[in-house]
Formats: structure tokens, sequence, C-alpha cells
């Protein structure tokens, strides 16, 4: 293997792909970075669950293909002061990197035990935007289960339908959905669930305002492809919560909240609640206000918010990272709290018919004083 390219494009590549590289793994092969050069030079980082390819230009006089150790040969491209960089490798398995007046020999390893990632059929590519599809992803991700005794909801639904793809993501105390509708039907109706771990790498990948992303979903894969990246992720199996058969519709509460007025009011009750010194945000809704305290052995703490609407002076516990995850999630300045009894779920919505998403939290039974 003998190559030259721009180190920015090399680091870069490197970079994206190393964090899908297994850290610890029985095959060892599958811990560093696999570098092929032939038609293009192409990195790949792969732990049997995810696998990351980036493709960039290089000038290739001698094709080849070896797995590189990934600290390491980040480190050296990375503290390289020159633009350009060239990779060798000989029979013996051993590599000279050289940039500027800096040179590195380094031991590689052959890349005949390196599994293939996962085909999959690109007869039907989805294209979405992919500030569309990042904002799917930002806007639920925080719901996801880390309960490993279901797996299937360690990762967010996505549904196809029409011209609509709506992501869900729930862990039993809170759920979030978020929806893209497109300007043309994609002429397809799918469901699948992508485990989190591969949605939160594409979300890194996703940089690009105005470019695009394909979506090629398999019957046990699915692809990414964005750019020159491409990301391949096994579908987790299993039965996805009906999720809409929990969601409540038409409750008689529905109060209007401008989203960074009661951020922070949550945030400031939340001040002395940690891990040791727990407590719900005790919620009382009244006449164009929202009363919250918290209470812990040590500490408490009050505040109020103003709100538009009429709560009847309904009191409701809620946990506050939960809530805050929702408000942070609401892409509007302004949302819409609905509840019906002081025991029933609190559902955010939108007050504008621009916005598409809905963010549920579970309460929690409060103490009498």
């Amino acid at each position: 293997m003998n190559f030259t390219c721009e180190r920015n494009l090399l680091l870069g590549a490197v970079s994206t792909v190393s964090r899908s590289v297994s850290p610890k793994s029985n095959l060892a092969v599958l811990e560093g970075i696999r570098i092929r050069a032939d038609d293009g030079l192409r990195l790949t980082g792969y732990n049997m669950e995810t696998g990351v390819t980036v493709e960039i230009e290089a000038e290739i006089r001698d094709p080849g293909d070896c797995v590189f150790p990934t600290r390491m040969f980040f480190d050296i491209i990375r503290k390289l002061s020159s633009d350009e960089v060239r990779v060798s490798v000989d029979e013996q398995n051993r590599a000279e990197i050289d940039g500027g007046e800096s040179h590195f020999r380094i031991m590689v390893s052959s890349a005949d035990d390196y599994p293939e990632l996962p085909e999959v059929d690109d007869a039907q590519a989805l294209t979405v935007p992919q500030s569309d599809f990042r904002d799917l992803i930002n806007g639920t991700i925080f719901a996801v289960s880390e309960n490993t005794a279901k797996p299937i909801h360690t990762g967010c639904l996505i549904e196809i339908e029409e011209n609509l793809i709506t992501m869900v993501a729930l862990d039993g105390f809170q759920l979030a959905r978020r929806c893209y509708h497109a300007e043309t039907p994609f002429g397809r109706e799918l469901k699948f669930v992508v485990p989190s771990a591969a949605l939160k790498e594409l979300e890194r990948i996703l940089t690009e305002e105005d470019g695009s992303l394909e979506i090629l979903p398999d019957k046990k894969h699915i692809l990414f492809r964005v750019g020159n990246a491409t990301l391949v992720s096994r579908l987790l199996e299993g039965e996805f919560l009906e999720w809409r058969r929990y969601v409540p519709v038409n409750s008689p509460n529905r109060l209007a909240a401008n989203v960074a007025m009661l951020s922070a009011s949550v945030e400031r009750v939340g001040l002395i609640v940690s891990e040791k010194f727990k407590s719900p945000v005790r919620c009382r809704f009244g006449n164009g206000f929202v009363d919250l305290k918290t209470v812990t052995t040590v500490a408490s703490a009050h505040d109020v918010c103003p709100l538009a609407g009429d709560g009847g002076e309904t009191e409701i516990g809620l946990n506050a990272r939960f809530l805050l995850n929702a408000l942070k999630a609401v892409p509007s300045d302004e949302v819409m709290l609905e509840f019906s009894n002081g025991l029933s779920p609190i559902v955010l919505t939108p007050c504008e018919d621009e916005y598409d998403f809905s963010y549920m939290i579970l309460p929690v039974r409060l103490q009498n004083n």
C-alpha cells in the first residue's frame, strides 16, 4: 500500500470512523481502522453492530488493504504539521507515515480477517434533508430506554407513510415523538427500530444544513448515506409498544407556556435536586400561572411561571429532568401543556400548526405535606 492525501481530509475521516471502532473485541482486528486503497481511499470502523465508512480523495500509487491501530494512527495524523500525508505499507505490515519533517514507523495488521459490513439493497433509497432528520434525532433520542431487559425500546421507532416520517422513543417514564412532513410522497410504508447508538453516531455525521441524507432500510439492516460517508446498522427486532394507545388526546386542561420562561423556572427549583437528595417538582396549575416547588431533607425551592389558561388548581408531581428534556426538545417558542388530572400524564404539544411533536411525561405520586 502506498498513498498520499491531504492531512485534514484524512484526519476528518479517521475521526469519523474511529467512533465506531470496537474498544475491546474478541476479534482483535476490529479494534483498528481498516484502510483500503484501490479506486479510492476508504476508511472503515466496525463493532459488529454499527459500521461507518468514509471515502476520501487520495493519490494511490500502490493498492492495499490494512488495519491501523486507532488511537496511535489518529494521534500521529493529528500532530503532523504538514498539509500532506504520505503512507506506505510493506509486505511485513510495517507502515511508514511521513508529513513534512516528521516520520513514523508503526506495525499494522492484515485485513484478511476483517469482517465485511452487511450488504443493504439500495434499489429504493429515501431522501431526506440532513437538517430535518437531525431534528428528528435531537427531538427524541433523550427518551430512549437504557433498560436492556427489553432491547426493542433501546432504539427509536421510525414509521414512514405517504409523505410523513414519525420518530418515537420511550422508556416507560417519558415518550418523545417528532415528525417530518415531506413535500413529495415516499411511495412506501415502512416501520423499523434503529439502535440509539447508531442514531447518535449518525447525528454527529449530519453536519450540512443544505445536504441530503439517503435512507436505505432492509429486512435486518439499515444504511444511511451522507456525502462521502455511509453508516450501516442492524435493526432491532421485537414488538415496539403501541404508543398511540397511551398518549392522551383531548385533555380538558390546556395551558400555553413560554418555553424559555418555563425551562428557567424548572431549572431554578431543580437546583436542590440531586441523586442523593431526590424530589419531584410539585406543579400547581392555577389561573394564569404554575406554582413550582421542590422539597428535600436539606433544602426547598419555590418559583412561579406565568401561563395562559386555567389549570383548575390541579397539582401534578413531575420529574424535573424529564420535564427539562422535553422543554429543550420543543422546536417552538411556545408550547401547550395538556393534562386531565393530578394522576394523568402531562403532554407537551404545539401551539402552532407548523410544528408536529408531542412529549409525554408520567406523573410522580406526591406525598401529602
